[in-house]
């Protein structure tokens, strides 16, 4: 199932987009995709009144699709997680996933703005598999354990500025907090209908021009195995979203570092997820 939510900033309704691309109103079920309905069952009322034929239909002309979770209470950050990024821009190969903190508050949605911020130099873009957490997790006992607690997966831009994040600061919370530097969406596709969540493609252009083009059988670290990990060092609430690390192809490591500039334009996309696409502005 695909899971949206639709509207102005701030009023956004749930939704349920259908495979031929319809979508269904589901306000009758829940007030929002947030933990609580992800805690509560949601996802499986939400299937039930799909499948009864009960959600009235929505127009989708002029609607803004927002972020598919309301709310995230955090964001967790993998870096580092494909060898060829790793390699690109110098570093080696983590041991132990390198975990970041990411501010809730950068979350927009999938075609919303993104601002460059005011000083900014290095502005870069990063495409990512995000997960979602569907169950409060802690201390999870290996992969299998990992697999239960996740609602599903959606796409994810973790923008980046590289001057902040490597020249500022010895922790990387300045470049990648930035006000839009999260774009997430378009839809919350749960796990059910992913299936395997280590074989997807991922892609990214900037004004045209393809720069990442990778697949998530090339991370460093499985999902499952992120999520159990990380269960080991804080407590994963429903709502959560683990961004799992890019592909080789950031500006930062290719020739002439060609950072975002106000007016450019990036889209993306995962296979089977949805895309993305956003004009860049000066903040």
């Amino acid at each position: 199932m695909k899971l949206l939510r639709v509207g102005a900033p701030g009023q956004e309704r749930p939704a349920v987009r259908a495979d031929d691309g319809r979508l269904f109103d589901l306000s009758s079920v829940t007030p929002d995709i947030d933990g609580v309905f992800l805690a509560s069952g949601g996802v499986d009322r939400a299937r039930v009144a799909v499948t009864a034929g009960e959600l009235p239909e929505l127009d989708p002309t002029g609607l803004r699709v927002g972020a598919p979770v309301a709310r995230p209470g955090k964001i967790v950050c993998v870096g580092l997680n494909y060898r060829d990024h790793a390699a690109e821009t110098g570093a080696a190969i983590p041991p132990r996933p390198v975990v970041f903190m990411k501010d809730p508050g950068t979350v927009v949605g999938p075609y919303d703005e993104v601002l460059i911020p005011r000083g900014s130099v290095k502005t870069d873009w990063e495409v990512e598999l995000a997960v979602v957490i569907g169950r409060r997790a802690r201390y999870l006992d290996g992969p299998g354990a990992a697999r239960a607690v996740i609602a599903g997966y959606t796409v994810s831009h973790d923008v980046s500025e590289r001057e902040f994040q490597l020249e500022y600061s010895p922790q990387w919370d300045l470049g990648k907090s930035c006000e839009t530097f999260n774009p997430l969406g378009p839809w919350l596709v749960t796990a059910d209908e992913v299936g395997d969540p280590q074989d997807l493609a991922l892609h990214l252009s900037v004004n045209g021009v393809k720069r990442q083009q990778g697949h998530t059988g090339d991370m460093i670290f499985a999902v499952d195995h992120l999520v159990s990990y990380l269960s080991r060092y804080m407590v994963l609430e429903p709502g959560d979203v683990i961004n799992t690390g890019t592909p080789a192809g950031v500006a930062l490591g290719l020739p002439g570092t060609p950072y975002l500039r106000p007016g450019d334009t990036v889209e993306l996309a995962i296979d089977g997820l949805g895309s993305q696409r956003q004009t860049f502005a000066q903040a």
